[in-house]
């Protein structure tokens, strides 16, 4: 949510205009039975992305909360516990070394259009999100297949490069989502905002001027797997801000306010009770910190470990975020297994004059001058207050120069993977809920982030050694040094970890399980229950 990557900036007539935009409708919510939800999720179709709903090149929280409801996994992590099988029926690894990964399709597995799913199709599916190699795409979560294989019509073995015990938590991200073969090119996506699958829904996107403003979902009737739909239709509208969707509610336009909710609306609705409207809180596993380009002199090892010795992120994800937020001191939050304060253990409490013991020990000149990229449209509208709340820290040191300067994402993102900047900010929404993918995308080869950071003994020694521990519990001391690792070093400096607050209107259950811990929307637990 992550996650990842965003949209990129809508190219008028790109995709024909369908209907009207979002929030329109004069008869209120769900007028023709619909649970109706909004997000500020945006869905863009451009020139540069010409198909941001297809799974071999989506990879951010609002692409994937599109294909989690219309896309089949093999496996599926219900709770944010342990994989099991989703449009399998079986899945196990078949040699001791965790290299090769067998799965059985469930009988009678059939696309929403009748045509039945084959171990072919599975196949074809997470091939071509291999072979498309999409820039920003999840193909890095799937990069360590190095031969799919059937046998008959519904059997699939995915043999891999090297032992990887978190394989099944990888295809049950939609990167694995499986498509029909028949209307999905091997070598391309496929462009436009329609989805085809086997998931619990079928999708109609409303289109305007190449963003998609609405989506209805239809309870899918041929859906075998082992979700359970609790409705038969919902809709999401998108939002352009927190601010309209929240009006949206008020008017009683929508049902539920899901993400992003701002953290003033969340605090308000926390003080202040809205009669009609109830506020659940969901754990969160989204964290936000800064990025470096380790190679740019301006940010050498020194330079980021004295930042990390300034930074007070009790102070900004109080002040900031208020409820929604909590410091974090490592790249693993607090809530997944074999996270550590690595942070705090290394510089403690904020110290200026332990950051310019390291400055001066390193025969660096102060104030240390740069600026502090951020993107202005795609964590929120606190994102550019924490940055300014990060530069009065930096400054007020005497130690730093810091200025700030925002960007829209079309234009940050790919800016920030080229090298642009020095120190940038991110968020990162994560695929499953284990410690490899709090670790692995920033450190290993070809990292998320495209960063020159390069550890021998995390690439090659420690990652890998992780993998191997079928138990991800086993992996602890293995985690710990990684963790360790990265508070000296500072590749990343992790600033907070995440709550999530959803908002609906009474009338509406199941929504505390309506949000996955990786933000992921799971709208076939939302129902009405019979009076």
């Amino acid at each position: 949510m992550n996650r990842k990557t965003l949209v990129l900036p809508a190219v008028v007539g790109l995709l024909a205009p369908v209907l009207a935009a979002c929030g329109s409708a004069d008869s209120g919510a769900g007028g023709d039975g619909a649970i109706v939800v909004g997000t500020t999720d945006q869905l863009v179709a451009s020139k540069e992305n010409p198909a941001p709903l297809d799974p071999a090149i989506g990879y951010e929280a609002g692409v994937w909360n599109v294909l989690r409801q219309t896309v089949q996994t093999l496996t599926t992590v219900p709770g944010g516990g342990e994989p099991v099988p989703e449009a399998a029926r079986s899945c196990t690894f078949t040699d001791t070394a965790n290299e090769s990964y067998r799965c059985t399709l469930r009988p009678g597995l059939t696309f929403a259009d009748g045509t039945a799913v084959t171990a072919e199709d599975v196949k074809h599916s997470i091939q071509r999100v291999i072979d498309i190699d999409a820039d920003s795409g999840p193909v890095g979560l799937l990069a360590n297949i190095d031969m799919i294989e059937t046998k008959g019509d519904d059997q699939v073995i995915f043999h891999l490069n090297t032992p990887d015990a978190t394989f099944p938590y990888k295809l049950a991200t939609p990167a694995a989502g499986i498509v029909p073969k028949a209307q999905y090119p091997a070598k391309e996506g496929r462009t436009g905002f329609q989805v085809n699958g086997s998931g619990p829904y079928t999708m109609k996107p409303q289109v305007e001027d190449g963003r998609v403003v609405k989506i209805a979902f239809t309870k899918n009737p041929s859906y075998k797997g082992e979700l359970k739909v609790l409705n038969d239709r919902v809709e999401m509208d998108l939002f352009p801000d927190a601010e309209a969707m929240g009006k949206a509610l008020d008017e009683e336009k929508i049902h539920l306010m899901t993400r992003a909710m701002s953290p003033q609306q969340a605090s308000d609705m926390l003080v202040e009770p809205e009669e009609g409207v109830e506020l659940t809180e969901l754990p969160g596993l989204a964290i936000s910190y800064v990025g470096f380009d380790t190679k740019d002199p301006v940010v050498s090892k020194p330079v980021r470990q004295a930042m990390a010795q300034i930074v007070d992120r009790g102070a900004i994800a109080g002040k900031v975020y208020g409820t929604t937020a909590e410091p974090l001191y490592s790249l693993i939050p607090s809530s997944i297994a074999g996270h550590t304060n690595a942070f705090f253990n290394k510089y403690g409490e904020p110290s200026t004059a332990k950051a310019r013991a390291i400055l001066d020990d390193a025969g660096i000149k102060t104030p240390v001058k740069f600026t502090l990229h951020y993107t202005s449209d795609h964590y929120g509208p606190a994102t550019a207050e924490e940055f300014k709340a990060i530069q009065r820290q930096l400054n007020s040191s005497g130690l730093f120069d810091v200025s700030v300067q925002g960007k829209e994402w079309s234009q940050y993102r790919p800016e920030q993977k080229r090298g642009d900047y020095a120190a940038y900010g991110m968020g990162w929404f994560p695929d499953f809920p284990d410690p490899d993918n709090y670790t692995a995308p920033f450190l290993d080869a070809n990292n998320f982030l495209n960063s020159p950071y390069r550890s021998r003994e995390a690439q090659k020694v420690l990652i890998p050694q992780s993998r191997r521990e079928t138990d991800r519990t086993a992996a602890g001391a293995t985690y710990e040094k990684l963790q360790d690792i990265v508070a000296t070093d500072v590749p990343v400096l992790p600033i907070w970890q995440g709550k999530q607050y959803v908002a609906s209107r009474d009338g509406i259950a199941g929504v505390e399980r309506s949000v996955s811990a990786t933000s992921e929307l799971q709208l076939w637990e939302l129902n009405r229950p019979s009076v």
